[in-house]
């Protein structure tokens, strides 16, 4: 793993085909996922800075909540409880937030925005002050899972037309996978993306992942891997 840091005030952790981030403001530190395979995210975050540090999941998936369990309690979304506890089997209290909560740093806020889609309860976080949104995987230029139990691509459109209206706020994006960092115009794009696959005008090829036969197709910026039809 990768320690890289963005700013004064801001690192990014970078595993092989995942990233998480911790962000410090004046009085405390926040730390945006837990990785894929560390299991010291907690330490690391204390390495880096003296601040007390709290942990928020973007979502549930096990790419992101590999350290989770070194916390007392952890942010996330309740939508994503079924993720975490039913479909993960992971333990832990989770302390619940909802669109539009304020994550206060100390001269540092962090908003979070509910984003379904790709998982029931997935969020991004938006930092107005410097335009930058932590968008999780909802938004990247990789491969997005959207297959499996979890994932709803009509919910991940309508996440994708509610970002693309907050645009104009954002001037950089912080994704989980793929590039860093990414152009805010891969949202619209995405977004034309999902609403071909949903009429019906994608064609992919086959392949399999985990065992499981699906449909790879192109989605502009980047790859949504799909259900077979």
């Amino acid at each position: 793993m990768r320690i890289i840091q963005i700013d004064e005030r801001s690192w990014r952790m970078e595993e092989e085909g995942v990233r998480f981030f911790l962000l410090a403001g004046n009085e405390r530190a926040l730390l945006v996922d837990s990785g894929m395979m560390t299991r010291n995210a907690k330490e690391i975050a204390e390495s880096l800075t003296d601040l007390p540090i709290s942990l928020v999941s973007t979502h549930a998936d096990p790419d992101h909540i590999a350290s989770n369990d070194e916390f007392p309690s952890f942010y996330m979304h309740s939508a994503e409880a079924v993720n975490y506890y039913n479909v993960q089997k992971r333990k832990g209290r989770f302390i619940p937030v909802d669109d539009g909560y304020v994550f206060n740093l100390g001269e540092r806020l962090l908003q979070v925005i509910q984003i379904p889609g790709h998982t029931p309860g997935s969020i991004a976080l938006f930092e107005k002050e410097r335009g930058v949104l932590i968008s999780g995987d909802t938004v990247q230029d990789g491969s997005i899972y959207m297959f499996g139990i979890m994932r709803e691509m009509h919910a991940y459109l309508e996440s994708l037309r509610k970002l693309e209206r907050m645009m104009d706020s954002f001037r950089t994006v912080w994704p989980s996978h793929g590039s860093f960092p990414l152009s805010p115009d891969a949202i619209p794009q995405l977004r034309e993306s999902a609403e071909k696959y949903l009429k019906g005008e994608f064609e992919g090829e086959e392949t399999e992942i985990w065992g499981e036969r699906i449909m790879k197709m192109d989605a502009a910026v980047a790859s949504f891997l799909t259900p077979l039809p």
